[in-house]
Protein backbone atom coordinates (compact mmCIF):
# COMPACT_ATOMS: atom_id res chain seq x y z
CA UNK A 1 0.00 0.00 0.00
CA UNK A 2 1.46 3.07 -1.41
CA UNK A 3 0.31 5.88 1.50
CA UNK A 4 1.66 8.87 -0.14
CA UNK A 5 0.20 7.80 -3.03
CA UNK A 6 -3.19 7.45 -1.25
CA UNK A 7 -2.84 10.96 0.72
CA UNK A 8 -1.54 12.58 -2.33
CA UNK A 9 -5.19 11.83 -4.06
CA UNK A 10 -7.56 12.00 -1.11
CA UNK A 11 -5.73 15.55 -0.15
CA UNK A 12 -5.55 16.70 -3.77
CA UNK A 13 -2.10 18.06 -2.60
CA UNK A 14 1.57 17.19 -4.33
CA UNK A 15 2.94 13.86 -3.17
CA UNK A 16 6.27 16.44 -2.30
CA UNK A 17 4.19 18.07 0.05
CA UNK A 18 2.82 15.14 1.81
CA UNK A 19 5.99 13.33 2.32
CA UNK A 20 7.35 16.70 3.53
CA UNK A 21 5.02 17.64 6.11
CA UNK A 22 4.85 13.65 7.52
CA UNK A 23 8.87 13.93 8.14
CA UNK A 24 7.78 17.00 10.15
CA UNK A 25 4.84 15.23 11.95
CA UNK A 26 7.14 12.06 12.43
CA UNK A 27 9.79 14.79 14.07
CA UNK A 28 7.32 15.41 16.67
CA UNK A 29 6.33 18.62 15.19
CA UNK A 30 2.26 20.03 16.04
CA UNK A 31 -0.12 20.93 13.33
CA UNK A 32 -0.41 24.31 14.76
CA UNK A 33 3.25 24.67 14.64
CA UNK A 34 4.14 23.25 11.55
CA UNK A 35 1.30 25.51 9.87
CA UNK A 36 2.68 28.29 11.04
CA UNK A 37 6.55 28.66 11.30
CA UNK A 38 6.91 25.73 8.86
CA UNK A 39 4.86 26.82 5.71
CA UNK A 40 7.84 26.67 3.29
CA UNK A 41 8.51 23.39 4.32
CA UNK A 42 5.18 22.15 3.84
CA UNK A 43 4.66 24.42 0.15
CA UNK A 44 2.23 26.23 2.17
CA UNK A 45 -0.38 22.99 3.20
CA UNK A 46 -3.13 25.12 6.05
CA UNK A 47 -3.91 23.60 9.29
CA UNK A 48 -7.13 22.21 7.67
CA UNK A 49 -5.12 19.80 4.99
CA UNK A 50 -2.41 19.03 7.86
CA UNK A 51 -4.91 18.12 10.45
CA UNK A 52 -6.91 15.68 7.58
CA UNK A 53 -3.35 14.20 6.55
CA UNK A 54 -2.19 13.33 10.55
CA UNK A 55 -5.44 11.68 10.81
CA UNK A 56 -5.42 9.84 7.62
CA UNK A 57 -1.82 9.00 8.00
CA UNK A 58 -2.29 7.38 11.30
CA UNK A 59 -4.82 5.44 10.08
CA UNK A 60 -3.17 4.28 7.34
CA UNK A 61 -0.42 3.14 8.88
CA UNK A 62 -2.70 1.64 11.83
CA UNK A 63 -4.21 -0.08 8.75
CA UNK A 64 -1.19 -1.32 7.67
CA UNK A 65 0.30 -2.62 10.32
CA UNK A 66 -2.90 -4.61 11.00
CA UNK A 67 -2.83 -6.11 7.62
CA UNK A 68 0.94 -7.33 8.41
CA UNK A 69 0.19 -8.76 11.91
CA UNK A 70 -2.95 -10.86 10.09
CA UNK A 71 -0.91 -12.12 7.00
CA UNK A 72 1.61 -13.26 9.52
CA UNK A 73 -1.21 -14.80 11.43
CA UNK A 74 -2.56 -16.85 8.95
CA UNK A 75 0.71 -17.46 7.24
CA UNK A 76 1.12 -19.25 10.82
CA UNK A 77 -1.30 -21.30 10.67
CA UNK A 78 -1.04 -22.66 7.19
CA UNK A 79 -4.30 -21.20 5.66
CA UNK A 80 -2.87 -18.68 3.20
CA UNK A 81 -3.79 -18.54 0.09
CA UNK A 82 -2.64 -16.21 -3.22
CA UNK A 83 -6.32 -14.94 -3.52
CA UNK A 84 -6.63 -14.24 0.12
CA UNK A 85 -2.97 -12.03 0.65
CA UNK A 86 -4.60 -10.22 -2.49
CA UNK A 87 -7.84 -9.42 -0.20
CA UNK A 88 -6.26 -8.35 2.54
CA UNK A 89 -3.61 -6.20 1.12
CA UNK A 90 -6.31 -4.51 -1.58
CA UNK A 91 -8.54 -3.67 2.07
CA UNK A 92 -8.50 -0.17 2.55
CA UNK A 93 -10.71 0.04 5.50
CA UNK A 94 -10.37 -2.32 9.32
CA UNK A 95 -13.12 -3.24 9.40
CA UNK A 96 -12.41 -5.33 5.74
CA UNK A 97 -9.23 -6.80 7.15
CA UNK A 98 -11.07 -8.20 10.50
CA UNK A 99 -14.01 -9.35 8.20
CA UNK A 100 -11.55 -11.84 6.18
CA UNK A 101 -9.18 -12.82 9.30
CA UNK A 102 -12.64 -13.64 11.43
CA UNK A 103 -12.56 -17.47 10.07
CA UNK A 104 -8.98 -17.45 11.09
CA UNK A 105 -9.13 -15.29 14.46
CA UNK A 106 -7.95 -17.15 17.61
CA UNK A 107 -12.00 -17.07 19.67
CA UNK A 108 -12.69 -18.02 22.68
CA UNK A 109 -14.73 -21.43 23.14
CA UNK A 110 -17.72 -21.07 21.18
CA UNK A 111 -20.64 -23.35 20.86
CA UNK A 112 -19.19 -24.24 17.10
CA UNK A 113 -15.36 -24.73 18.79
CA UNK A 114 -16.94 -27.45 21.40
CA UNK A 115 -18.87 -29.05 18.28
CA UNK A 116 -15.72 -29.49 16.36
CA UNK A 117 -13.92 -31.11 19.54
CA UNK A 118 -16.70 -33.60 19.84
CA UNK A 119 -15.45 -34.54 16.33
CA UNK A 120 -18.84 -33.00 14.70
CA UNK A 121 -17.12 -31.24 11.72
CA UNK A 122 -17.47 -34.32 9.40
CA UNK A 123 -21.46 -33.72 9.87
CA UNK A 124 -21.69 -30.35 8.95
CA UNK A 125 -19.65 -30.72 6.06
CA UNK A 126 -21.95 -34.33 5.08
CA UNK A 127 -24.85 -32.30 5.48
CA UNK A 128 -23.43 -29.14 2.79
CA UNK A 129 -23.17 -31.00 0.44
CA UNK A 130 -26.99 -31.74 0.40
CA UNK A 131 -27.07 -34.94 -0.44
CA UNK A 132 -28.74 -36.67 2.08
CA UNK A 133 -31.54 -39.17 0.98
CA UNK A 134 -33.34 -39.63 4.18
CA UNK A 135 -33.48 -37.92 7.27
CA UNK A 136 -30.59 -36.52 9.21
CA UNK A 137 -30.63 -38.51 12.28
CA UNK A 138 -29.98 -41.65 10.15
CA UNK A 139 -26.86 -39.28 8.95
CA UNK A 140 -25.97 -38.65 12.49
CA UNK A 141 -26.29 -41.61 13.95
CA UNK A 142 -22.70 -42.30 12.70
CA UNK A 143 -21.10 -39.94 15.45
CA UNK A 144 -23.32 -40.12 18.13
CA UNK A 145 -20.34 -41.34 21.03
CA UNK A 146 -20.59 -41.14 24.82
CA UNK A 147 -16.51 -41.39 24.95
CA UNK A 148 -16.74 -37.74 22.92
CA UNK A 149 -19.83 -36.50 24.68
CA UNK A 150 -22.54 -36.85 21.64
CA UNK A 151 -25.45 -38.43 23.50
CA UNK A 152 -27.80 -39.02 20.87
CA UNK A 153 -28.68 -37.80 17.20
CA UNK A 154 -30.26 -34.06 18.25
CA UNK A 155 -27.01 -33.26 20.14
CA UNK A 156 -25.05 -34.38 17.06
CA UNK A 157 -27.23 -32.12 15.15
CA UNK A 158 -27.02 -29.18 16.93
CA UNK A 159 -23.68 -29.20 17.09
CA UNK A 160 -23.44 -29.49 13.22
CA UNK A 161 -25.91 -26.68 13.03
CA UNK A 162 -23.53 -24.49 15.46
CA UNK A 163 -20.72 -25.39 13.14
CA UNK A 164 -22.37 -24.18 9.83
CA UNK A 165 -24.02 -21.10 11.92
CA UNK A 166 -20.28 -19.81 12.40
CA UNK A 167 -19.20 -20.36 9.19
CA UNK A 168 -22.11 -18.07 7.57
CA UNK A 169 -21.16 -15.66 10.44
CA UNK A 170 -17.20 -15.58 9.26
CA UNK A 171 -17.91 -15.03 5.85
CA UNK A 172 -16.42 -11.09 4.98
CA UNK A 173 -19.02 -11.19 1.80
CA UNK A 174 -21.83 -11.95 3.86
CA UNK A 175 -21.14 -9.35 6.91
CA UNK A 176 -20.21 -6.70 4.53
CA UNK A 177 -24.05 -7.33 2.81
CA UNK A 178 -25.86 -7.64 6.12
CA UNK A 179 -23.83 -4.36 7.40
CA UNK A 180 -24.14 -2.41 3.82
CA UNK A 181 -27.75 -3.56 4.11
CA UNK A 182 -28.64 -2.48 7.91
CA UNK A 183 -27.18 0.68 6.90
CA UNK A 184 -29.78 1.53 4.30
CA UNK A 185 -32.46 0.08 5.88
CA UNK A 186 -32.24 -0.49 9.09
CA UNK A 187 -34.52 1.94 11.80
CA UNK A 188 -32.90 3.36 14.81
CA UNK A 189 -35.36 2.91 18.18
CA UNK A 190 -35.36 4.02 21.23
CA UNK A 191 -37.38 3.46 24.31
CA UNK A 192 -37.60 4.47 28.10
CA UNK A 193 -34.46 3.20 29.93
CA UNK A 194 -34.17 1.84 33.61
CA UNK A 195 -33.71 5.95 34.60
CA UNK A 196 -36.40 7.46 32.48
CA UNK A 197 -38.23 10.86 32.72
CA UNK A 198 -41.25 11.15 30.31
CA UNK A 199 -40.67 14.92 30.97
CA UNK A 200 -36.94 15.60 30.82
CA UNK A 201 -34.54 15.78 28.36
CA UNK A 202 -34.98 12.92 26.15
CA UNK A 203 -38.71 13.14 26.13
CA UNK A 204 -39.27 13.11 22.56
CA UNK A 205 -37.04 10.03 22.16
CA UNK A 206 -39.76 7.85 23.71
CA UNK A 207 -40.76 5.66 21.20
CA UNK A 208 -38.55 7.44 18.18
CA UNK A 209 -37.83 5.89 15.45
CA UNK A 210 -36.11 6.80 12.33
CA UNK A 211 -33.80 5.01 9.56
CA UNK A 212 -30.29 4.67 10.21
CA UNK A 213 -29.03 5.93 7.35
CA UNK A 214 -31.01 9.34 7.07
CA UNK A 215 -30.29 9.98 10.56
CA UNK A 216 -29.10 13.55 11.68
CA UNK A 217 -26.13 13.89 13.75
CA UNK A 218 -27.47 15.85 16.65
CA UNK A 219 -30.31 13.16 17.07
CA UNK A 220 -27.61 10.34 17.11
CA UNK A 221 -25.59 11.95 19.66
CA UNK A 222 -28.79 12.63 21.62
CA UNK A 223 -29.57 9.42 21.64
CA UNK A 224 -25.93 8.02 22.55
CA UNK A 225 -26.30 10.43 25.57
CA UNK A 226 -29.52 9.00 26.77
CA UNK A 227 -28.08 5.59 26.66
CA UNK A 228 -25.41 6.58 28.97
CA UNK A 229 -27.28 7.83 31.49
CA UNK A 230 -29.72 4.90 31.20
CA UNK A 231 -32.80 7.47 29.98
CA UNK A 232 -33.08 5.40 26.58
CA UNK A 233 -32.26 2.08 25.49
CA UNK A 234 -31.46 2.35 21.94
CA UNK A 235 -31.64 -0.42 18.99
CA UNK A 236 -30.94 -0.86 15.73
CA UNK A 237 -34.48 -2.91 13.92
CA UNK A 238 -34.13 -4.31 10.46
CA UNK A 239 -36.54 -7.56 8.89
CA UNK A 240 -34.35 -10.50 9.68
CA UNK A 241 -36.65 -12.24 6.89
CA UNK A 242 -34.09 -10.66 4.02
CA UNK A 243 -31.04 -11.49 5.80
CA UNK A 244 -31.64 -15.02 6.30
CA UNK A 245 -32.93 -15.25 2.79
CA UNK A 246 -29.27 -14.12 1.74
CA UNK A 247 -27.23 -16.57 4.09
CA UNK A 248 -29.42 -19.34 3.16
CA UNK A 249 -28.58 -18.88 -0.58
CA UNK A 250 -24.83 -19.54 0.69
CA UNK A 251 -25.78 -22.99 1.60
CA UNK A 252 -28.64 -24.08 0.22
CA UNK A 253 -28.11 -24.48 -3.94
CA UNK A 254 -30.40 -27.17 -4.22
CA UNK A 255 -33.70 -28.51 -3.19
CA UNK A 256 -33.41 -31.29 -0.38
CA UNK A 257 -36.61 -32.15 1.79
CA UNK A 258 -33.92 -33.31 4.43
CA UNK A 259 -31.22 -30.83 4.17
CA UNK A 260 -32.93 -27.67 2.71
CA UNK A 261 -34.99 -26.65 5.99
CA UNK A 262 -31.75 -27.96 8.04
CA UNK A 263 -29.40 -25.23 6.19
CA UNK A 264 -32.50 -22.87 6.47
CA UNK A 265 -32.86 -22.70 10.64
CA UNK A 266 -28.50 -22.64 10.68
CA UNK A 267 -28.65 -20.01 8.35
CA UNK A 268 -31.98 -18.03 10.87
CA UNK A 269 -29.63 -19.17 14.04
CA UNK A 270 -26.30 -17.38 12.55
CA UNK A 271 -27.99 -14.36 11.63
CA UNK A 272 -29.62 -13.34 14.77
CA UNK A 273 -27.17 -14.95 17.79
CA UNK A 274 -23.47 -14.22 15.78
CA UNK A 275 -24.17 -11.77 12.87
CA UNK A 276 -26.95 -9.12 14.01
CA UNK A 277 -25.54 -8.05 17.30
CA UNK A 278 -21.99 -7.59 16.04
CA UNK A 279 -23.62 -5.36 12.92
CA UNK A 280 -25.63 -3.07 15.03
CA UNK A 281 -22.68 -2.38 17.04
CA UNK A 282 -20.86 -1.75 14.14
CA UNK A 283 -23.66 0.40 12.59
CA UNK A 284 -24.32 2.28 16.02
CA UNK A 285 -20.53 2.78 15.92
CA UNK A 286 -20.46 4.59 12.26
CA UNK A 287 -23.49 6.88 12.73
CA UNK A 288 -21.55 7.87 15.84
CA UNK A 289 -18.35 8.53 13.86
CA UNK A 290 -20.38 10.14 11.02
CA UNK A 291 -22.59 12.30 13.87
CA UNK A 292 -18.96 13.49 15.26
CA UNK A 293 -17.71 14.72 12.32
CA UNK A 294 -20.56 16.47 11.36
CA UNK A 295 -20.65 18.16 14.96
CA UNK A 296 -16.99 19.27 14.72
CA UNK A 297 -17.77 20.75 11.04
CA UNK A 298 -20.65 22.68 12.46
CA UNK A 299 -18.72 23.84 15.72
CA UNK A 300 -15.58 25.28 13.20
CA UNK A 301 -17.72 26.66 10.92
CA UNK A 302 -19.74 28.57 14.15
CA UNK A 303 -16.37 29.27 15.52
CA UNK A 304 -15.29 30.88 12.00
CA UNK A 305 -18.07 33.21 12.28
CA UNK A 306 -17.64 33.90 15.40
CA UNK A 307 -13.66 34.64 14.77
CA UNK A 308 -13.97 36.47 11.81
CA UNK A 309 -16.89 39.28 12.75
CA UNK A 310 -15.72 42.40 11.00
CA UNK A 311 -14.25 45.21 13.12
CA UNK A 312 -15.84 48.08 14.76
CA UNK A 313 -15.06 50.21 11.66
CA UNK A 314 -12.93 53.01 12.04
CA UNK A 315 -11.91 52.10 14.97
CA UNK A 316 -8.51 51.27 16.21
CA UNK A 317 -8.87 48.85 18.89
CA UNK A 318 -6.68 46.50 21.46
CA UNK A 319 -7.14 43.50 22.23
CA UNK A 320 -6.34 41.84 25.65
CA UNK A 321 -6.09 38.24 25.90
CA UNK A 322 -5.16 37.04 29.71
CA UNK A 323 -3.89 34.90 31.65
CA UNK A 324 -1.62 33.63 34.46
CA UNK A 325 1.95 31.63 33.59
CA UNK A 326 2.01 32.27 29.69
CA UNK A 327 1.33 35.97 29.60
CA UNK A 328 -1.76 38.51 28.66
CA UNK A 329 -1.20 38.47 24.80
CA UNK A 330 -1.84 41.90 23.30
CA UNK A 331 -2.88 42.72 19.89
CA UNK A 332 -3.70 46.12 18.12
CA UNK A 333 -6.17 46.10 14.59
CA UNK A 334 -6.45 49.58 13.06
CA UNK A 335 -9.98 50.12 11.71
CA UNK A 336 -9.99 47.80 8.87
CA UNK A 337 -8.98 45.03 10.93
CA UNK A 338 -5.56 44.90 9.71
CA UNK A 339 -2.94 44.15 12.61
CA UNK A 340 -0.54 46.92 14.01
CA UNK A 341 1.27 44.80 16.51
CA UNK A 342 1.20 42.29 18.66
CA UNK A 343 2.75 41.24 21.82
CA UNK A 344 2.87 39.62 25.28
CA UNK A 345 3.20 41.11 29.16
CA UNK A 346 2.98 39.97 32.46
CA UNK A 347 1.10 41.48 34.95
CA UNK A 348 -0.36 38.87 36.95
CA UNK A 349 1.09 36.28 39.22
CA UNK A 350 3.76 34.86 38.91
CA UNK A 351 5.75 37.34 37.21
CA UNK A 352 3.59 40.51 38.71
CA UNK A 353 5.63 43.06 36.45
CA UNK A 354 2.91 45.14 36.85
CA UNK A 355 4.75 48.63 36.31
CA UNK A 356 5.77 47.42 32.71
CA UNK A 357 2.89 45.91 31.65
CA UNK A 358 1.59 49.52 31.98
CA UNK A 359 4.34 51.42 30.44
CA UNK A 360 4.00 48.91 27.30
CA UNK A 361 0.46 49.43 27.12
CA UNK A 362 0.20 53.21 27.58
CA UNK A 363 3.31 53.48 24.71
CA UNK A 364 0.69 50.83 22.29
CA UNK A 365 -2.35 53.54 22.92
CA UNK A 366 -0.25 56.68 22.52
CA UNK A 367 1.69 55.34 18.80
CA UNK A 368 -1.24 53.71 17.48
CA UNK A 369 -4.19 56.07 18.98
CA UNK A 370 -5.90 53.29 20.26
CA UNK A 371 -9.75 53.90 20.61
CA UNK A 372 -11.36 50.98 22.06
CA UNK A 373 -9.99 48.29 24.62
CA UNK A 374 -11.36 44.45 24.29
CA UNK A 375 -10.68 42.47 27.11
CA UNK A 376 -11.46 38.23 27.11
CA UNK A 377 -13.18 36.55 30.12
CA UNK A 378 -11.78 34.04 31.64
CA UNK A 379 -8.29 32.90 33.38
CA UNK A 380 -6.98 36.33 34.91
CA UNK A 381 -9.75 38.78 33.43
CA UNK A 382 -10.22 39.95 36.65
CA UNK A 383 -6.48 40.99 37.08
CA UNK A 384 -6.32 42.53 34.08
CA UNK A 385 -9.22 44.16 34.30
CA UNK A 386 -7.54 46.09 37.23
CA UNK A 387 -4.27 46.88 35.72
CA UNK A 388 -6.85 48.20 32.46
CA UNK A 389 -8.24 50.73 34.84
CA UNK A 390 -5.07 52.10 36.29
Amino acid sequence: MDIFKILSEELAEPERKVRAAEELIDEGNTIPFLSRYRKEATGGLNDEVLRKLDERLRYLRALEERKQAVLCSIEEQGALTEKLRKAIEDAVTLVEVEDLYRPYKPKRRTRATVAKEKGLQPLADAILKEDAAGPLETLAAAYVSEERGVRDTGEALAGASDIIAEMLSDNAECRRAIRDATMRHGTVTSEAGKEADEKGTYSMYLGFAETAERMAGHRVLALNRGEKENRLKVDVEIDPAPMVRFLSRHVVRKKNPYTTPFLENAAADAYGRLIAPSVEREVRSMLTERAEDGAIAVFGKNLEQLLMQPPVVGKVTLGWDPAFRTGCKISVVDGTGKVLDHLVVYPTAPQNRVEEAKRVITGLIRTYRVELIALGTGTASRESEASLAD
